[in-house]
């Protein structure tokens, strides 16, 4: 499959703060849904003012992007890169290599790559681009972590896509997709209450879906599918693209998720995670 970075090459910060299930923050402008949008929320990234629930929260964001200090200008901070078997989206089942960049400025309950939130080596972009075609799989994913923190990373998928790979970006739904390359596919996902971020989803990227491109819901409990699929109704969203709703490991089982979708008659997929089924759901590098 391709061996991980070596723990000899981390990024010295090793430290971080664990997962939340808080609740999202209750600022901001209500959709018609019943979600909440921050009024600059398509810069989560933006300096604070120091006031406010929403200050707070960009804060905490920003605390969490101390990885990327000092990263030479030019170069990507990575956790991981390997070859496997694609386990979500359309593209199930596919073999694929996979860029798996370091640090999110979220902190989803459910998160299965905690790992990749400080742990991480500084490569150029000529030593990522050389080892994915070395890899040789025609289909690549950039994932992480949160890939769009770094701003290297567009210049990389465009230099993919330029070699005639099929790109995929697998993004929080927290940061604006605006600058993202056309021909780049990407995979959104929207973050419900459960995951404890729903406070930090970017509601224009939603604006910005082509058919090419894929929204992933992961489901928390009942609550959460019933919060998602009023936003896949009033927003249309299955008429614009494919859209999947995952069970979150642990938490809702998928017969159960399955049974909620066909209630519903909401036409959008139910995912399994191939690669957790494949191997241990604990497993790196697959």
């Amino acid at each position: 499959m391709g061996p991980a970075l070596s723990e000899s090459s981390l990024h010295p910060y090793d430290w971080d703060d664990p997962p939340s299930r808080l609740t999202a923050p209750r600022s901001g402008r209500a959709m018609s849904s019943g979600t909440v949008s921050p009024a600059n929320a398509d810069d989560p990234l933006a300096p604070t003012t120091g006031h406010g629930p929403l200050d707070s929260m960009k804060a905490v964001h920003h605390r969490r992007l101390r990885p990327l200090e000092g990263k030479p200008p030019g170069t990507l901070l990575v956790h991981e890169i390997y070859r496997s078997l694609q386990g979500e989206s359309t593209f199930a089942g596919l073999p694929c290599v996979f860029i798996r960049l370091t640090t999110c400025h979220l902190r989803c309950g459910y998160c299965d790559t905690p790992h990749a939130f400080t742990q991480g080596e500084i490569l150029s972009l000529d030593a990522i681009f050389a080892q994915a075609i070395e890899l040789g799989d025609d289909l690549v994913e950039l994932t992480g972590g949160e890939p769009l923190l770094q701003p290297e990373v567009h210049p990389l998928m465009s230099r993919l896509a330029d070699a005639g790979k099929t790109v995929l970006l697998e993004t929080s739904g927290g940061v604006d997709t605006a600058p993202v390359d056309a021909r780049v596919r990407i995979i959104l996902d929207i973050k419900t209450p459960g995951s404890g971020e729903a406070g930090a989803n970017v509601w224009s990227n939603l604006d910005r879906l082509r058919p090419m491109d894929e929204v992933k819901v992961v489901v928390c409990d009942r609550r959460d599918f019933d919060w998602a699929a009023a936003i896949v109704r009033e927003r249309e969203l299955h008429r614009r693209c494919p859209v999947h709703f995952s069970a979150a490991f642990g938490s809702v089982s998928p017969t159960e998720l399955a049974e909620w979708i066909l209630e519903s008659r909401l036409p959008v997929r139910l995912q399994l995670q191939q690669h957790k089924i494949l191997w241990d759901p604990s497993a790196r590098g697959v």
